[in-house]
């Protein structure tokens, strides 16, 4: 008969480490006597990040005395206590080879149910003092699982855990654990696993994600269920010369580029909506600059068209406005980013504003290219007829869509702007304008434009209604960072490491517009870019989540410790890989 052991409670504290401090609630107190099991959790418990923990169905985390026994030997220690590794419930028994998603037990007066693995976090890492433990946790088929309550009342150490139903389809915690994170990914198990009612909503979007992905296959190329806006892979690697056919000025502020490539095959067709990263040897003793733009020409052309907003001090767009001629040959990635058209009959719903148009036109000349009788918004936002790009190109790409519709906003026009003719409504565009327009909720929308733009607009679509997988947004420059448990300092601008520079492989962030060379006081890229302050997005930092996964734009990796998965070989796990060689990172 399986028993509990300790009943552990912990309260969110600041840690240090690595000179940051984590807010955390993995340190965990063993308590005497009765307590009571909420739906949320155990009294005098509490959860430090409540995206990655916590919740109804992560209400109580369960680690097993087998496993503490496995840690001691495998880690050479013998101080472990209970609530050890993060857990509420250290129990006797439940090994996580027999347990099934969807067995219920009874715990003293409380009844639980099985709902999916641990999520391991690097908070495990801090709290064990090894910093691999995350990763071992999977490798090692010894995650641990989460309960939701059931019914509420107490429980104590020593109560009898009594199985009072098992769970449908009979997947263990290990099966369902190996299915997400570990190489293999068969469709049939996919399936079982998704026919399990209480497995966990996280869970089960990331195995539709995969059953999506892998269509009529029985295995996939990616781990979509990790990273679902992973894209195909890249038409080719690194970099390729093309020649400026081309330059359009477009408004006051917005100059076209069309390129063609300089010699060899066609430039290889974009999905709509992509973008590539643009490489300016500027001067020829100095390291080349690398900036990302999104393809505004019809996907399918054989040649790229990129637009490029003169921004105040920006040297990059400087330099295109007023030195690239025609003829002169650049250098280009190729086409990447998941921030596509999808497929579909419902509406299409594109908002953009300024420069923010150059990804969404791409997906309106796809559209009108295939005479699409989908029905099509374009709702555009600008400060006045000057500063607005792609007018009269857009007016032409509607009239070849059936069921388009139209409506653009000045927020600042000039005298000469005519309304009804050049614009519709003066003022910001905003979600008052699209209720006022009756703008289809069910349809699937496309955002890019300013961080506000979007920050504000998605904000409000989501409180209007509109479903979060059908909001997309792409956003020029850095993506919002994501570092759980620590509070990172806003608006700090990308730079150089505060440290002396290093010697080794040239690193360049092309979001951020920074180029560092590599130095050996770093662990991986994951470090080095923390060291600029270039936004990042992490939680394990050893290679399991792949929530570091990063576009490789150039260059090649090594791994350190080696991903429990591996990447795409067109992206790399920032967390676990070091430079061979100079490397772009699409950060």
């Amino acid at each position: 008969m399986a028993r509990l052991l300790s009943v552990n409670v912990g309260l969110p504290r600041g840690v240090p480490w690595s000179g940051r401090t984590v807010d955390t609630a993995v340190w965990k107190t063993s308590v005497q006597g009765p307590r009571q099991v909420r739906r949320l959790n155990v009294d005098g418990d509490k959860q430090g990040d409540m995206v990655g923990h916590g919740g109804e169905q992560r209400a109580v985390l369960v680690y097993q005395s087998e496993s503490y026994q496995y840690w001691q030997r495998e880690l050479g220690r013998n101080n472990f206590s209970y609530g050890q590794f993060g857990e509420n419930f250290t129990v006797d028994g439940l090994p996580d080879h027999d347990v099934c998603i969807g067995d219920r037990y009874r715990i003293g007066s409380a009844l639980f149910e099985v709902t999916q693995p641990r999520v391991t976090c690097y908070r495990i890492g801090i709290r064990m003092n090894e910093p691999r433990m995350a990763a071992l946790l999977v490798a090692r088929a010894r995650p641990g699982f989460y309960l939701r309550v059931l019914e509420e009342g107490q429980v104590e150490a020593g109560d009898e855990i009594v199985q009072v139903a098992s769970g449908p389809e009979q997947m263990t915690v290990s099966e369902v654990n190996a299915l997400l994170y570990l190489p293999s990914h068969p469709r049939s198990q996919i399936e079982r696993a998704l026919r399990i009612p209480a497995l966990s909503e996280g869970w089960q979007g990331s195995f539709r994600a995969l059953l999506a992905q892998s269509k009529d296959r029985d295995a996939t190329r990616r781990n979509a269920g990790l990273d679902p806006m992973s894209e195909s892979p890249p038409a080719w690697t690194g970099f390729r010369p093309v020649r400026v056919m081309h330059k359009i000025r477009e408004s006051i502020s917005v100059m076209s580029l069309v390129l063609e490539p300089v010699d060899g095959p066609r430039l290889a067709a974009a999905l709509p909506g992509q973008f590539v990263v643009l490489r300016l040897q500027m001067t020829p003793d100095a390291p080349a600059i690398m900036r990302s733009y999104s393809l505004s020409g019809e996907p399918g052309e054989p040649y790229y068209r990129i637009s490029v907003k003169r921004e105040i001090q920006g040297v990059a767009s400087a330099y295109i406005d007023d030195r690239v001629e025609i003829g002169d040959v650049l250098e280009i990635s190729a086409p990447r980013g998941s921030f596509t058209l999808r497929p579909g009959n419902g509406p299409i719903v594109l908002l953009s504003a300024g420069v923010g148009s150059t990804p969404v036109i791409a997906m309106l000349h796809a559209l009108a290219a295939t005479g699409s009788t989908r029905e099509v918004w374009w709702l555009h936002g600008a400060r006045c007829g000057h500063e607005h790009a792609f007018a009269q190109e857009v007016r032409d790409l509607l009239k070849d869509l059936p069921r388009s519709h139209s409506h653009v906003s000045y927020s600042t026009p000039d005298r000469e702007d005519r309304q009804g003719l050049d614009f519709d409504s003066a003022g910001h565009l905003n979600i008052e304008v699209l209720q006022q327009l009756d703008v289809p909720r069910h349809g699937t929308f496309y955002l890019c434009g300013p961080s506000a733009f979007m920050g504000d607009l998605g904000a409000a679509l989501a409180d209007w209604g509109v479903a979060a997988d059908a909001i997309h947004t792409e956003l020029f420059g850095p993506r919002p960072s994501s570092t759980p448990g620590i509070t990172t300092s806003p608006g700090r601008q990308p730079h150089p490491p505060a440290e002396s520079a290093g010697t080794g492989p040239l690193v360049s962030f092309a979001r951020s517009g920074l180029s560092v060379h590599w130095g050996s006081g770093f662990k991986s890229l994951l470090e080095l870019a923390e060291a600029c302050d270039v936004p990042t997005r992490w939680s394990c930092r050893t290679g399991v989540c792949h929530i570091c996964q990063t576009g490789l734009v150039a260059g090649t990796v090594a791994f350190q410790p080696d991903p429990i998965e591996p990447p795409t070989s067109s992206t790399t796990l920032i967390c676990c890989s070091q430079p061979t060689g100079d490397v772009v990172l699409d950060l």
